[in-house]
């Protein structure tokens, strides 16, 4: 039972998964709503503080990477910076779970220009709300995977 915690904690910390999918199954699966909660909120601010702490080597590597394969700027790059310009880097935070993905928003937020304090602060509120507000909606009964017709 304790490599399923685990799984929580390691599908949050992998961009793309993170808390909005991880944690509805791990409640689902059956686990308990509480300890998903507090495991998929470490493993994604663990990875994420890695990702502000080492900003600057990181873009460095992203924009070779991303020049070395003839990439342009991504549609969630662009929705990214929309989403800066109206709201800044708190609306970014916030939304960013949602719609972009945590990892991205630090890193569309920091290459913008916000400084790594403010980003560790809104980023970590931003993905308190979200554990909170996933994992209380699934523990109540709100099922996010169907829709009826």
């Amino acid at each position: 039972m304790i490599y399923e915690y685990f799984l929580v904690f390691l599908g949050a910390a992998i961009p793309w998964f993170e808390i909005a999918l991880v944690i509805p199954l791990g409640i689902i699966w059956g686990l308990s709503p509480f300890w998903v909660m507090v495991l998929a909120f470490v493993g994604n601010m663990v990875t994420v503080l890695a990702l502000i702490i080492g900003f600057d080597r990181f873009q460095i590597w992203y924009n070779k990477r991303q020049e070395a394969k003839g990439k342009a700027v991504s549609k969630k790059n662009e929705r990214a910076k929309r989403i800066w310009n109206k709201y800044g880097l708190p609306g970014l935070a916030m939304l960013g779970p949602i719609l972009i993905g945590t990892h991205i928003a630090a890193f569309i937020g920091m290459t913008l220009g916000a400084t790594k304090k403010n980003t560790t602060l809104w980023l970590t509120i931003s993905i308190a709300v979200w554990t909170l507000a996933f994992g209380i909606l699934t523990a109540l009964g709100f099922d996010f995977f169907t829709r009826e017709i």
